[in-house]
């Protein structure tokens, strides 16, 4: 007699119920494919400068595949080092103020580069509340002490420094990805300086935006190049292209080069999106007034759109986030707008760190008056119920 099998147990029956809760919360998130040429206005992109399909940046990932291939081929301490990372390096840190810098495959790895590598056990790592979630696996994965502090809050930060023995690194984003509001960098340094401890800043927002020609928020601070700073950023955003990068005194980057998990077991950027973020860090040297015209059209994003009812924090840099009802509402407004032709970003919790839904705006430096124009129309049109004051 042949015996029956039982089914074996679905050992992700968990899954079902994980998903019908995010269904009833509105949190169900999907890829969706766009084409190669959208008929979309896109403000949901990171593309800063407009810089992702422009000619030059272009040529430099197409010349530089050509020269090296499709990729790094290895590690960047075994084969995945090749002279133009060498060279993107040398001219980004020139060109953002700081003695040194290394390139590493993403920001998100150039963040847990630097937060890994620069503390251990016994050493107190301070996070500002509304860091990136890289920063915050960063702080994660550290074998140190992690202590939040309030968001932009540096007398807390300063008060939580003090009286720790051993060593010590507060880490911030400049430009809050959510609101688009500024860190307060200054104080934060001075508070720094004061409690002998390290400051670790992700650029991310700043580079490109901010700073004399776009050199980043750092350098508008004035902190470019101080012995105690390093900066991370990414290659993703104004420069158009992909990848990362941690800056600051020289030793440091040594010491991440032989310290850092995510550079030593990571493979190399590929040529192409290297060629492609030296293309466009050239770019921007020759026409720094794209930093300007960002920062311009953010402010009259933010201008129209509260004049008209809609609750923004005011941008520091080209981030514009337009608040919502509830996560549904995010979600429906976004999709309104897709069908009325402008591609809009949609922050829901646990993107938020206050539990507040948002349509999330990019104001990109190549966007007309027109564009502009028609965004606003489309985004005061399709705005839920709530939404507005009135």
């Amino acid at each position: 007699m042949l015996q029956h099998t039982p089914e074996p147990p679905d050992v992700f029956a968990w899954i079902d119920d994980a998903e019908r809760a995010r269904e009833r919360a509105g949190l169900v998130r999907t890829l969706r494919p766009r084409p190669a040429s959208s008929p979309l206005l896109d403000l949901a992109s990171n593309d800063y400068l407009g810089l992702s399909r422009h000619p030059e940046i272009i040529a430099g990932a197409q010349g530089a595949a050509e020269r090296w291939g499709g990729g790094a081929t290895g590690s960047r301490l075994v084969t995945g080092t090749t002279e133009l990372h060498a060279t993107l390096e040398r001219e980004l840190a020139a060109f953002c103020g700081f003695e040194a810098a290394l390139v590493l495959s993403s920001g998100y790895a150039a963040n847990l580069a630097a937060v890994t590598a620069l503390s251990d056990r016994g050493t107190l790592v301070v996070s500002d509340a509304g860091n990136h979630a890289s920063i915050v696996d960063g702080c994660r994965l550290a074998r140190a002490d992690v202590a939040v502090v309030p968001h932009a809050d540096a007398d807390a930060a300063r008060k939580t420094l003090a009286g720790h023995e051993g060593r010590s690194l507060l880490v911030s984003d400049s430009v809050f990805s959510v609101d688009g509001d500024a860190a307060p960098l200054a104080a934060y340094a001075a508070a720094c300086r004061e409690e002998g401890a390290a400051l670790v800043v992700d650029d991310a927002h700043g580079l490109g935006v901010l700073g004399e020609g776009g050199r980043g928020a750092l350098h508008a601070a004035g902190l470019a190049g101080a012995p105690g700073v390093v900066a991370t950023m990414t290659l993703s955003k104004s420069l158009g292209s992909q990848g990362g990068a941690v800056l600051g005194p020289a030793k440091v980057i040594r010491h991440l080069v032989n310290t850092a998990r995510t550079f030593i077991f990571d493979t190399g950027l590929a040529p192409a999106a290297t060629g492609a973020a030296l293309a466009a860090l050239r770019l921007l040297g020759r026409e720094p007034e794209r930093a300007a015209r960002a920062r311009e059209v953010a402010a009259e994003l933010y201008g129209r759109l509260t004049a008209s009812g809609l609750t923004s924090a005011r941008p520091d840099a080209a981030v514009v986030s337009v608040r919502a009802p509830s996560a549904s509402a995010a979600l429906r407004w976004a999709a309104d707008c897709r069908e009325a032709g402008l591609s809009v970003g949609c922050f829901r919790p646990p993107s938020v760190p206050d539990g507040i839904s948002r349509l999330r705006l990019t104001a990109r430096a190549d966007l007309t008056g027109e564009e502009i124009s028609r965004a606003v129309a489309v985004i005061l049109r399709t705005a839920p119920a709530g939404a507005t004051a009135g």
